[in-house]
């Protein structure tokens, strides 16, 4: 196969219920921008009939169509990393294969690409969520725009094109836990947002819960800044010079007053804040360390069992 000018990477990962209409609205989307295009498939270890259905649109469309399967579930960050890895087109686009992404929007990110920016975030015209996801978007895009000092106004919408260049970097890279729209935009040099359409699952469920979101939330911040160690440190100073104080303070009391028998609850409940603030510490050294680990062990992150693609012609 030649290099085309687009590749459309989308994981998948238990969709069989959706996986048609997906199909039957992609790639007349795709026919109709006039533009060379692969359609590069991520299969994440779905335990349904994913896997099969992709093989057989891969027969009926070999042209423009691969498969890549992995040898189990990987998450979906690793298995779009997977695409990154194996795209050929000179411009790659990510999405979901939900359709809450509108495929016909892939031609707006496209255009804007054409206006010289490198990369092209999307905003969510109207999001069809249910209420705490939304609430959790919100907090999550507050707290990385915080930390990172990276401003994407919906960083939940997976609709995002890529240059060549930026995807490269991206390979180049071999951490095991990052989020990759961060990373694009952190070696975007023209980037830009677009505004998209947002459309109900056609069917399953959403493979994100609130734990996921937590971890991806870990992920933003041991990925991409030390802020969380720093005001911690600085948080400890504080505590710190104001235990010092109370001490003081309480041996002057013991000396020239007399023992306080009335406030040991209190340096009880002085005690216990102490504690839980040493302990929310803690957890976050245990995140950078437990990042530290899973580097220096080196493990690939995925692991490919196929793939299925046309073969260039000798």
């Amino acid at each position: 196969m030649s290099q085309p000018e687009v590749t459309v990477v989308i994981p998948v990962y238990n969709e069989e219920a959706g996986l048609q209409a997906l199909f039957d609205r992609l790639y007349p989307a795709l026919d109709a921008l006039g533009k060379s295009y692969e359609v590069l498939f991520v299969n994440d270890g779905s335990r349904d009939r994913s896997a099969g259905m992709l093989a057989a649109q891969y027969e009926k469309r070999p042209d423009v169509t691969r498969v890549i399967l992995l040898n189990g579930n990987f998450g979906q960050h690793r298995a779009i990393l997977a695409g990154f890895e194996n795209a050929r087109g000179l411009r790659i686009v990510t999405m979901d294969a939900d359709l809450q992404n509108p495929p016909e929007d892939v031609g707006t990110l496209l255009a804007e690409m054409d206006k010289g920016h490198d990369y092209v975030g999307s905003i969510r015209r109207q999001r069809n969520d249910s209420v705490w996801r939304h609430v959790a978007s919100r907090a999550m895009n507050h707290l990385r725009e915080k930390l990172t000092k990276i401003k994407m106004t919906d960083q939940g919408c997976m609709l995002r094109a890529y240059d060549r260049r930026i995807i490269d970097l991206i390979n180049q890279c071999a951490e095991m836990h990052t989020f990759i729209p961060a990373l694009a935009y952190s070696f975007s040099q023209n980037p830009t947002e677009v505004i998209v359409g947002h459309e109900e699952r056609h069917a399953g469920e959403s493979k994100y819960s609130l734990y996921s979101l937590i971890r991806l939330n870990f992920d933003l911040m041991t990925g991409f800044s030390i802020v969380p160690l720093q005001a911690f440190s600085m948080l400890g100073m504080v505590i710190s010079f104001f235990s010092a104080v109370l001490v003081l303070v309480l041996i002057g009391r013991r000396i020239f007053v007399g023992p306080e028998v009335g406030g040991l609850f209190t340096l009880f409940a002085i005690a216990f804040f102490l504690i839980g603030i040493t302990l929310f510490g803690i957890g976050i050294l245990g995140e950078y360390i437990g990042r530290i680990y899973h580097e220096v062990r080196q493990r690939p992150r995925y692991l490919i069992s196929a793939i299925l693609e046309k073969k260039d012609e000798a």
